[in-house]
């Protein structure tokens, strides 16, 4: 019974804080969802699964297109840190900017024959690969709808991502070696929504996906990416976040006479700590 009692006792004491805390954001003129904040800092790891094509030829010429995780031995799975921050210029406009690096590498004897930019790769060889890639999002929201409980609207951005290849055979009975390598920086511009939805005063959820093809010069791309966030807010200012996010795109660039065509696509959870300062004007 004394136990019994003890339980309810907590359980009391932890509504009623909860209670004070939601009285105490009611009466901060609250006008929009709780996880607004004029800045957040953002960094976790992301845990991600890839696919990847590739193909490099001289122009008019064949070349094979690559799976890198099936015809040269990449693992699917890798993990990386990921950083994002947001300025909230408004409570209804916010500028966001992400920033991660995929770096993989591997050494694999081929179980077929391969022909990367103007060389080919006999069967059975051993090559040494590795495709590295980094990717900046940066994007300008703003909220068609802004509600204490939630918000959503719509933003512009880009995804400028930069890739490079290399295909290596060496130790050859021959004693043949020769590398080749490709890379490209390309913007693919993006449209999209984006919105959030407070459950309570602690637990929130928020999503964004966006999507656009495009031709830039001698480059053409296309790109779709997704997120999906919940968080959790510790203390004041202190959030933990567990999310899905994904990647796909197709990049077809022309250098030189030499042909690349890019088709990566990635998808994973992802865990990260966000830390948010910075006076709220919308508040006062």
């Amino acid at each position: 019974m004394k136990i019994v009692a003890l339980f309810l006792i907590i359980l009391f004491d932890f509504f009623s804080g909860y209670a004070q805390s939601a009285d105490s954001i009611l009466h901060e003129k609250k006008i929009v969802p709780w996880f607004v904040e004029k800045f957040r800092l953002s960094a976790g790891f992301f845990y991600v699964v890839n696919n990847t094509n590739i193909q490099v030829r001289i122009s008019s010429a064949p070349g094979t297109d690559i799976n890198y995780e099936k015809d040269i031995g990449f693992t699917k799975d890798v993990g990386n840190f990921i950083n994002n921050v947001q300025w909230r210029i408004s409570s209804r406009s916010r500028f966001s900017l992400s920033y991660y690096r995929i770096n993989r590498n591997s050494v694999h004897t081929l179980n077929k024959e391969i022909i990367f930019n103007d060389s080919i790769y006999p069967i059975n060889a051993t090559v040494n690969a590795y495709f590295n890639t980094a990717i900046y999002q940066f994007s300008y929201g703003y909220a068609l709808l802004s509600k204490p409980k939630y918000e959503l609207g719509l933003l512009i951005g880009a995804h400028i991502i930069g890739a490079k290849t290399e295909i290596s055979l060496v130790g050859t009975n021959s004693g043949v070696s020769f590398s080749n390598n490709y890379g490209f920086t390309a913007p693919l511009p993006d449209l999209g929504i984006w919105g959030g939805f407070a459950f309570n005063s602690r637990f929130a959820t928020n999503f964004d996906i966006d999507y656009l093809t495009i031709t830039i010069g001698n480059k053409s791309g296309r790109v779709l990416a997704y997120n999906l966030t919940f968080t959790y807010r510790l203390i004041d200012k202190l959030d933990l976040s567990l999310g899905y996010a994904g990647l796909n795109f197709k990049v077809n660039a022309v250098k030189q006479n030499i042909e690349g065509l890019f088709k990566w696509g990635y998808n994973g959870p992802a865990i990260a700590a966000n830390y948010s300062f910075g006076k709220k004007s919308w508040m006062h």
